[in-house]
Formats: C-alpha cells, structure tokens, sequence
C-alpha cells in the first residue's frame, strides 16, 4: 500500500472510505485506475485501503485472483487524507459519503473550491437531487451524478444523473470512466430518487407494510418475488443489505419531495432503525446475518 502525498496524476480519487467508496475503489484498482481513496485523515484512509487488500487476501487465497493480478491493484490503490493537495491532479473525484444532503454539500463545496476547474466531480447519491447539490456547494455546471450499485464488482451498471445545465464534455468524461469500470450507462432525469431508488424503494416499503399486517412471513414474501417474478433477491433482503437507516432517510426524504403515500415509512421500518436493527452490517434487520454477510 502506498501511502503519503504525491504530485504523480491519478484517474479517480474517491472521497469516503466507506461500503461505497471501499467497493469503488476495489473495482477501479482492479480495472486499472489509478485510484486515491480519502478519507477524513490519513488513518480513516488507509484502514478501508486494509479492509479492500483483505479482500484481494481472500479471493487470491481461493484461487480467485492471481498474485500478479493482486500486486498490481494494490500498486494501483493509494490511502490518503481529504485535503486540496490529493485533488491537483486527479482526473475525476466522486464523492461517496453517507445520504445527507447537508453533509454532501458541505464536503463538495469544499472539493470544489479546492479543485482545479477542469475536474470533474461525480456524487454517489442514489435519491438526491443533484442540481439541488450542486447549488448547496457551488458547483452549478460542474456536478453529475454516478450512482453505482453496491457491490460495485457484481454490478453491471451505473445510473447516470444529468442536471440540465452540465456541459456535454463532462457528461463524456463520466461515461467514459464508466466504461472503463465495465459498467452500462442508464442516463436518466435529475429528480428525487432518480428511477431506482423510487422503483426499488416503493416495492420494499409495499413488503415491509405487508410484514407490518402480518400478510406472510418475511421469508415467503421474499420468495413470492425471488421465485414468483425471478428476482434475484428479495425486497426485504434487499434492504437488509441496502441498511435499513439508508432505506429510512431516502424515504423520509421522497416522501417529503413528492408527498406521494407510497414513500411513506411504516412504522416496522422506524422501529427497527430506533432499535439499532439496520441490516447486515448489524447482523440483524428483517433477516439475521452472520459476520461474513450470510443469512443464518
């Protein structure tokens, strides 16, 4: 792991070492990108550089990736602190801390006065409207959204969100660093919740408002969707694995944009939440996990 400030060009810095930003910048460095991961210190960086090199550990002890292969994504990937001096050289910086409109637009504001104007600058939102981030941060003109699917590795395609006043050789630049991800560009509408979000999230409230009626159990309505329509996962596994405290903000936060009752969280998922049974990475949510993230 290469650590330290350096003046040398990268593709991507990702800002947030988070499920995200960690799953990003494993696929990326794996791509062939030059990938900076930053976090809020040095420290915060370099330990979710760890947990992606145990990862690379894992699947080249499995026989899954090749000592070659895992030398250089590691050469490739490099830990440092979210500051103006990672942000000089870049290519592209996307930003992919937690869902709050706030805290994303004081973090891009600061990217932006600190990055040179030629960067483009990408948010991992999944529900919020980027024009309305861009204007909290300055970045009129500059900010689209790149809204990937977790885990990035698995997931073929990447829901790409255009405010209209974005020049078209941004637009490019972003389809072209989804390109070399292996991704499929869905170009869609700046609004609340984008397209997926709103279709996934209306279909995993309608579950847990079932669950909440005691019309089935969790496990038979999962499986009326992953066996009945051939869905890869269900709704109610689907959240656990989203986090239910994500699932909560993006629907407190459709429902307060539209005012469509179907946004509406029902009280099962605000009980669970306040409890602390937020999904996997707690081990319990509608489901119970294990710490290798299997159903027990």
């Amino acid at each position: 792991m290469r650590q330290g400030a350096r003046s040398d060009a990268a593709d991507l810095g990702i800002l947030g070492p988070g499920i995200l930003g960690r799953s990003l910048a494993q696929w990326a460095a794996e791509c062939g990108l030059e990938v900076r991961l930053l976090g809020k210190d040095l420290e915060h960086a370099t330990r979710g550089c760890m947990d992606i090199e145990e990862r690379w550990a894992r699947a080249a002890a499995k026989g899954r990736m090749s000592a070659e292969a895992r030398a250089a994504a590691q050469a490739r990937l490099r830990p440092q602190a979210f500051g103006p001096d990672p942000l000089q050289n870049l290519d592209i910086l996307l930003e992919a801390i937690p869902e709050d409109l706030e805290r994303k637009a004081a973090v891009l504001a600061m990217a932006g006065s600190w990055a040179p104007g030629r960067l483009a600058i990408l948010t991992g939102t999944s529900s919020l409207p980027v024009s309305a981030l861009a204007e909290r941060a300055g970045l009129q003109g500059r900010l689209l959204g790149f809204h990937l699917f977790v885990p990035v590795p698995r997931m073929p395609l990447v829901e790409l969100v255009v405010p209209g006043d974005v020049a078209d050789e941004r637009v490019q630049r972003a389809a072209g660093l989804a390109e070399r991800l292996g991704k499929r560009v869905i170009r869609v509408r700046d609004q609340p919740g984008f397209a997926a979000a709103r279709m996934a999230l209306a279909q995993g409230l309608e579950a847990m408002r079932l669950l909440e009626t005691g019309a089935a159990s969790a496990e038979d309505l999962d499986a009326l969707m992953t066996l009945g329509y051939g869905h890869p996962v269900g709704p109610l596994e689907l959240s656990d694995r989203v986090g239910l405290d994500l699932r909560l903000r993006i629907a407190d936060g459709l429902h307060a944009a539209t005012g469509e009752s179907r946004f509406r969280a029902p009280g099962l998922l605000r009980e669970k939440v306040a409890r602390g049974e937020v999904g996997l990475r707690a081990g319990r949510g509608f489901f119970d996990w294990d710490a290798s993230g299997r159903r027990k």
